[in-house]
């Protein structure tokens, strides 16, 4: 029986990834012990228990940024949660560390190393965090989202996807999808989101812009975000919905797609060869913007800058994008170039070759 400890949370990029390699590693070894080891305040803490795993937690430690009292308390606080960490391998007879990024990958790396336990670095975004490049650093079992990605071992194993992505058949669930959000068939579909909280500047220029879209000829269904107060459209081929909770129909009525460039939403559409317009979140460290590199060089998708999203960008650009419908056809078959539906496959290939010495491929083999 192998023990796997899968490391990282805090938000959903890092979340979701190891819960979908979680379910996967459990469907491909049943037998095995699955933990997660994350914080009390992540989103961790809420997704895991209810996804079935046991959560181990420990302290959430930011990396210092800057000289002041939290850095000079940081080399003492770090190996603190190593030593605990390192307790825990030992108590629990962990054999592999699986780490995606977040508070709790560092001290699990860390720990992993000083016990001589195999490590597996999942780097999600084409701009690495500072836990990972540390993780790349003690393994040369390091899997990266995007071929561009700049890390030390890495290959590239794509992004672990929920199930109803991986298996979905856009062309044989359209007919349920356009039902379900009730969109008309005779019309193309522009699919706009900024993910479950939204994002301001596409929900206002979408909103002001909507009737050159429709009068192009195609109908756009919106989701807003549960934070967003956009009033309801006046227009019958303008469906807003606040939250999706099948995000699966939604690509799947999808012609053309508006949105953030967040790694699991790259991903997405990539895997299901949906060309877009990609509108990179302005906050952070840019890792948006990366993210979308692949892409966009493979003619895939189109980046404008937030502040450029505009409804004068939508009439110049985005309709004319719209109305060519060859081009739109290259642009999916583009994306589709660069896209990894097998991500959760690959990612779990990956554990299975560092925990080797103390498993068997034979009995926990992909499913033929």
């Amino acid at each position: 029986m192998t023990t796997y400890l899968l490391a990282g949370g805090g938000t959903a990029g890092h979340v979701n990834p190891l819960l979908a390699t979680a379910d996967r590693l459990r469907r491909r070894d049943p037998g095995a012990v699955i933990l997660v080891l994350g914080t009390a305040e992540g989103l961790e803490a809420r997704l895991v228990p209810a996804r079935g795993y046991e959560l181990l937690t420990v302290p959430r430690l930011p990396f210092p940024r800057r000289p002041n009292a939290q850095a000079l308390r940081f080399p003492q606080r770090i190996a603190g949660s190593v030593r605990g960490v390192r307790k825990q391998l030992a108590d629990r007879s962990v054999d592999v560390v699986v780490g995606f990024g977040g508070y709790a990958a560092a001290p699990a790396y860390l720990a992993a190393w000083r016990s001589k336990v195999p490590i597996v670095v999942h780097e999600a975004n084409a701009k690495p965090g500072i836990a990972n490049v540390l993780g790349s650093f003690l393994t040369r079992h390091v899997g990266v989202v995007f071929a561009s990605t700049k890390l030390r071992h890495s290959r590239q194993v794509g992004m672990p996807l929920r199930d109803e992505i991986e298996n979905l058949d856009r062309r044989s669930t359209q007919s349920e999808a356009l039902q379900f959000f009730g969109l008309d068939p005779a019309k193309p579909t522009l699919l706009v989101t900024g993910g479950s909280t939204g994002a301001k500047r596409l929900n206002e220029t979408v909103s002001r812009a909507a009737d050159v879209v429709l009068g192009a000829g195609w109908q756009i269904l919106h989701i807003t975000g549960e934070k967003s107060d956009l009033a309801a459209p006046p227009q019958a081929d303008y469906h807003l919905v606040r939250y999706c909770d099948r995000m699966d129909l939604a690509l799947a009525a999808a012609d053309f797609v508006v949105s953030r460039s967040g790694s699991a939403t790259v991903s997405e559409l990539t895997a299901l060869g949906l060309p877009a317009v990609l509108i990179p979140y302005p906050v952070g460290n840019g890792e948006q913007r990366f993210n979308a590199s692949d892409v966009v060089a493979a003619g895939g998708a189109e980046l404008v800058d937030d502040a450029a999203f505009t409804p004068s960008w939508v009439r110049s650009r985005l309709v004319p994008l719209l109305l060519d419908r060859a081009r739109i056809a290259d642009m999916a078959a583009r994306s589709a170039s660069v896209g990894v539906r097998d991500g959760a496959d690959r990612t779990v290939d990956l554990v299975l070759e560092a925990a080797a010495p103390t498993t068997t491929h034979e009995s926990i083999g992909r499913p033929s």
